[in-house]
């Protein structure tokens, strides 16, 4: 289906066709129809089909036609990252008109007289991580009285932080008389449960989820901890035209010491996590996008909401412990139709992990060999050497004259 055969409003449909965009995504064709309608909806999709403008563009094209002069929409995020992601996408889809919108997140320098004032006089669209909007709530100058959206993205990760309570407080502030829009990569117990109380029929949506997209090459490596730096070093060395290379680490603690290890003349390697203040976090993300980072070592922060496009190549420097969230990490290449690489290095402790992640995409990930020279590498701790069988012991042995 294409934009235009949906009933949005004509300035709209021009700055979309500004941006590029013509054909919508399964989510986008299903779940736009049924925001229009001003029903409820629950919609399921996994990360990169193009959620956030499945509900974002009929949002839009509410405000355009009425111009109503008050907070319009409401949109509930687990993470500052994904807030101000969102804020970009509608300032580009508002490109040709007249919307505004505000980001309302925590951290340093993200301008707190700045959201007060939007708070106050209202913003036609407000993005929020909860705690930092409750933080307004409780001044009592917010004024959310006329409300006719509210919109939960990521919902089953801000129940998986422990936003239950902090939502249900929002809502509280929030018209009875609304419509509730939830979209998530899963429809856990917990997320359900609530949308019994803050929905009213809903309609769902449920596209086929917990897979990596189709252009995805997925890789496994089982290695030892101390030959996954010389592995990915080799890798980055012998594929020179990935320009745009995402590492995910499963701890803050491991992203300074695989940047140390990853450092080179040639080209630039940064590391992000929430113990960077949210300036440098911002900063570091513009340098990825922009191409002056080719490498940036990351924690799951980043899984989920970032949409940084052409990225080359994923590596999951251990196996996530959450199946799903290997997913939210693969999917970050291969976005939008393109093709991507995604490796995953697996020691013996994350082996377990790797076959539940492969029960829940459905199929096996192929394990690729070691390169020779990492698998000789020696065997931290013991002073032996690891090989990826007997003819490459034989062999190392010949050369080294043992």
């Amino acid at each position: 289906m294409i934009f235009e055969d949906l009933d949005l409003n004509a300035e709209l449909l021009e700055s979309i066709n500004y941006m590029g965009y013509r054909e919508t995504t399964p989510i986008q064709e299903q779940a736009i129809p049924v925001i229009l309608s001003g029903r409820d909806l629950i919609a399921c999709a996994q990360t990169g089909t193009g959620k956030t403008a499945a509900y974002l563009l009929p949002m839009m094209s509410f405000i355009s036609e009425k111009r109503p002069g008050y907070t319009h929409t409401l949109i509930l995020v687990p993470t500052r990252e994904l807030a101000l992601q969102i804020d970009q996408q509608i300032q580009g889809f508002a490109y040709t008109l007249n919307i505004n919108s505000l980001a309302v997140y925590g951290g340093v320098g993200s301008g707190w007289d700045q959201e007060r004032d939007a708070l106050t006089r209202g913003a036609d669209i407000i993005v929020a991580t909860p705690g930092r909007l409750i933080s307004h709530l409780n001044q009592g100058y917010v004024k959310f009285s006329q409300i006719e959206v509210l919109v939960l993205d990521e919902a089953d990760r801000m129940l998986d932080i422990g936003f239950y309570d902090d939502i249900m407080h929002i809502i509280s502030y929030v018209p009875k008389k609304r419509q509730t829009l939830m979209f998530s990569a899963t429809i856990p117990t917990q997320m359900r449960s609530m949308s019994k109380h803050i929905m009213k029929n809903p309609v769902e949506i449920s596209l086929e989820r917990s897979k990596p997209a189709e252009g995805v090459i997925q890789v496994v490596y089982i290695t030892g901890d101390h030959q996954k730096i010389p592995l990915i070093n080799s890798l980055i060395a012998d594929h020179p035209e990935y320009s745009s290379i995402l590492i995910f680490s499963s701890t803050k603690r491991k992203v300074s010491e695989i940047v140390r290890g990853l450092r080179s003349p040639n080209y630039k390697v940064e590391g992000i996590s929430s113990d960077l203040e949210q300036k440098e976090r911002e900063a570091t993300l513009l340098r990825f996008r922009s191409r002056k980072t080719r490498v940036l070592v990351a924690t799951d922060v980043l899984s989920r909401g970032i949409d940084i496009k052409d990225i080359n190549l994923v590596i999951n420097f251990d196996a996530p412990s959450d199946a799903e969230d290997y997913v939210h990490r693969v999917g970050r290449t291969a976005r939008a139709e393109t093709t991507g690489v995604a490796i995953t290095l697996v020691n013996r402790t994350d082996q377990p992990m790797m076959k539940r992640i492969e029960k829940l995409i459905g199929y096996e990930v192929y394990k690729a060999p070691l390169p020779a020279f990492i698998a000789e590498k020696h065997d931290k701790g013991t002073g032996r050497r690891t090989y990826q069988s007997r003819t490459e012991k034989r062999g190392f042995k010949r050369r080294h004259g043992r």
